[in-house]
């Protein structure tokens, strides 16, 4: 077959050692991070006050900060929103005022604090209970929808094959969450929803290199296997970078030109397809490696499939 005759351009399997040291690293730095610093969860999980103003011209941070907290809003966080006009304030809950009340406090002294005409966008507000209700959910979510991808990789590949998988598919939600733990970029629900959309991403790459890597190995008569793995990686390798690369492109518009509202979102996208591609080609053949994979393996799973008379 002509999908079998690509010659070979890169030596990745070369490199396995070195890119194994750099997962090892990144993943490592990853947990670290998230069990030290955590995660700077938005409003949707931790509850509280959200209220979006615009100003007539740019406004500074630095008066605006200060007046809250002159007002006995400590706890409050104000950051620019899509463009320096405007202005997103996030408060923690409060019992002891309704909240009209705090709305129109915050709106008073945002307006001492310049003599522009402050508007009020929006306010939303999510209690302590509902904000700790999804993110339950939301990591139950995570959970169930890592749990159905397993029971599929075990019913689809074999074993070495299935666990080159999971691993890749570990190795990428990780490091996406440790680099927002890094970073400190808010992790909300539009950022969870990225994340298993990264994991079905980082699953169908994966897929396509294994099922390369698979019919390599069934087809080809001589050739060790980290031969053959660099073969099958090589063949996919064009496929591989056009979807990446097609992808990215949307997700770094979107990232730039979609709005603040949906920044974390296309944030945890671009590094989960940067970190997908790179497990594609590394996490999950390298593991295959470290388990002795050989032809024998596919062999045994083609017993009851087409006939492999051209096998030795």
């Amino acid at each position: 077959m002509q999908i079998f005759k690509t010659k070979l351009e890169f030596d990745f399997m070369g490199k396995r050692k070195a890119a194994l040291g750099i997962s090892l690293l990144l993943i490592a730095f990853s947990i670290a991070s998230i069990a030290i610093r955590g995660l700077n969860f938005g409003i949707d999980f931790t509850g509280g006050y959200l209220i979006e103003v615009g100003y007539p011209e740019a406004i500074e941070l630095t008066p605006v900060r200060s007046a809250l907290e002159k007002a006995g809003f400590k706890d409050a966080q104000a950051q620019h929103f899509g463009t320096s006009k405007d202005i997103l304030v996030r408060l923690a809950p409060r019992n002891d005022i309704n909240q009209a009340d705090l709305t129109t406090q915050v709106l008073n002294v945002l307006q001492s604090s310049t003599e522009q005409t402050v508007n009020m966008r929006r306010v939303e507000f999510v209690g302590p209970q509902v904000g700790e209700e999804l993110r339950e959910q939301g990591g139950m979510a995570m959970l169930i929808a890592l749990l159905g991808i397993l029971i599929y990789i075990g019913f689809r590949f074999q074993f070495k094959s299935s666990v080159g998988a999971i691993l890749a598919l570990i190795h990428d939600v990780i490091i996406t969450i440790g680099v927002f733990s890094v970073i400190q970029m808010e992790f909300d629900l539009t950022v969870l929803a990225a994340i298993l959309a990264v994991i079905g991403y980082s699953l169908n790459d994966t897929v396509v290199v294994l099922d390369r890597i698979r019919e390599t190995f069934r087809a080809q008569r001589k050739g060790t296997p980290l031969s053959i793995l660099n073969l099958s990686i090589n063949g996919t390798l064009s496929r591989t970078l056009m979807t990446s690369l097609t992808t990215l492109l949307v997700l770094v518009a979107l990232f730039f030109l979609g709005g603040e509202v949906i920044h974390g979102f296309a944030f945890a996208l671009i590094v989960g397809v940067f970190v997908g591609t790179y497990s594609s080609i590394y996490v999950a053949s390298t593991a295959l490696l470290l388990m002795n994979v050989s032809k024998q393996d596919f062999l045994e799973m083609a017993k009851d499939d087409s006939p492999v008379d051209d096998m030795p």
